[in-house]
């Protein structure tokens, strides 16, 4: 069973992917993060003010993230790059991804490729206040990446707003579950667990 997890920056799609990992435990989840797949800087597009724009379906190789989900839903084991922003491709480390009943994949771009959006079994869509994604990106790429609070200000208006209006968005009620990760993030956990647990019986019966 593939479980997708789709999100706009900041929205806790990380957050939910590891409390669904620890959930389903028992069958050790195969995670595939989508991040892993960035080109490299060089292959980036710019935009009008020749600043890297990062939050476009281009910025992934697209070839080769649909390839590996591929082999790993056949039940290969496959190696990956684990993509930390700002390090030197040399320096990434390599991570083994054994195949599981259970496959996890989280990314930006989930509904965007077509030869990955047809493997799915089951949809999430993460909602959150702007604002607090604005907060927590505000934090992580000031304390993580070393960005200026004035950069990471204009990627929001020009490149992730944008990003999230024009690939996520359209599809939030495409989804088979949206996920509101606010107050009522426990509750809506507990319901999307019963989901995933009846999915797996379903498609362990056939």
């Amino acid at each position: 069973m593939i479980v997708g997890i789709c999100g706009g920056s900041g929205s806790g799609k990380t957050t939910l992917l590891k409390r669904l990992q620890t959930h389903f435990s028992e069958l050790n989840p195969s995670i595939f993060i989508m991040d892993n797949y960035y080109h490299p800087i060089e292959m980036q597009l710019k935009d009008e003010n020749g600043v890297y724009n990062f939050d476009l379906p281009t910025a992934l190789d697209e070839e080769k993230l649909t390839s590996d989900l591929a082999k790993l839903k056949k039940g290969h084991e496959i190696l990956v790059k684990e993509y930390h922003f700002n390090s030197p491709p040399d320096k990434h480390v390599l991570l083994t991804i054994s195949p599981s009943p259970l496959i996890i994949i989280e990314g930006l771009f989930l509904f965007q490729y077509p030869k990955v959006r047809s493997q799915l079994d089951y949809s999430i869509f993460v909602d959150v206040d702007p604002k607090i994604q604005l907060d927590r990106r505000l934090y992580r790429d000031q304390e993580t990446r070393g960005y200026s609070r004035e950069g990471i200000l204009y990627q929001w208006d020009n490149h992730v707003k944008p990003c999230y209006e024009n690939y996520l968005l359209p599809y939030q009620n495409k989804a088979d579950f949206n996920f509101r990760n606010d107050s009522r993030a426990d509750d809506d956990f507990n319901k999307l667990v019963l989901e995933i647990e009846a999915k797996l019986k379903v498609i362990a019966s056939v």
